[in-house]
């Protein structure tokens, strides 16, 4: 059913859109970078990894980073603009256990794409994104709910762009990432644990520094507080989850 589903808003929405113009032009950035993520398990490095950067938006498709969606409905007006959109992006938490000492005998909890339904409002430079999102490989039956709220201003050469991000995620995803099985209890050191579902609670801001026209350098940094119900979990070694992304970009029309 959730395949129907999705067929159905992509063949509607590539005819209920209204076509683009062909003057009208596009914009596109791209971009590399160097993305680093620390791991809140015990025993388990941080990530980091290159990371191609690309943002783009026609009133059909977007890509924003490494989340990519297409929207199905929608409206853009001068000083408002809002659409409902399905969207996908990498769901980095997880470890592998595989050669790791103090983790033998745990399960691995697998990285996977989230997906789902999306919807943003934009107001001048304010936005607001509400996302749920599940498990489209069918690794584990997880969800969350995200909102997100942000804002743009210039300080200088340096444009900011802010965020305050706010996720439910659901009692399966907490335990998945975060709890130690009956199985996994009786043959490790580790404690039968169950937490239950709550709230992660997060801090970004994307910083933007123009070197020419086109060619610019944009940084990331972010902050993320795991669910309090998992803040005595046995696997970690950290409550707190940071990450960061430096690049460099470049912007065109076409």
């Amino acid at each position: 059913m959730r395949h129907i589903t999705i067929l159905f808003f992509l063949f509607w929405s590539l005819y209920a859109q209204e076509p683009i113009k062909e003057e009208q032009k596009q914009k596109l950035t791209i971009g590399l970078g160097i993305y680093g993520q620390t791991q809140p398990y015990k025993a388990i490095n941080p990530i980091i990894v290159p990371s191609p950067v690309i943002f783009f938006d026609n009133g059909l498709f977007y890509i924003r980073w490494s989340r990519a969606g297409m929207y199905f409905l929608g409206d853009k007006g001068k000083d408002v603009s809002w659409g409902f959109s399905l969207t996908a992006q990498p769901r980095t938490f997880g470890y592998e256990t595989k050669g790791i000492t103090d983790l033998v005998g745990l399960n691995s909890r697998k990285t996977t794409i989230e997906g789902g339904l999306a919807f943003s409002v934009l107001y001048h430079k304010t936005s607001i994104e509400v996302m749920l999102l599940t498990d489209l490989l069918k690794k584990y039956d997880t969800w969350l709910v995200k909102t997100e709220i942000g804002d743009e201003f210039a300080l200088g050469d340096f444009t900011f762009y802010p965020s305050l991000i706010m996720s439910y995620q659901s009692d399966a995803f907490v335990n998945y990432y975060y709890g130690i099985t009956q199985e996994e209890s009786q043959r490790t050191h580790f404690n039968f644990f169950k937490p239950r579902g709550g709230f992660q609670v997060g801090a970004q801001t994307f910083i933007n520094y123009d070197i020419t026209d086109s060619i610019a350098v944009l940084v990331n940094a972010r902050v993320d507080s795991i669910p309090k119900s998992a803040h005595v979990s046995p696997l970690l070694k950290d409550t707190l989850i940071y990450s960061g992304l430096l690049s460099l970009i470049y912007t065109f029309e076409y």
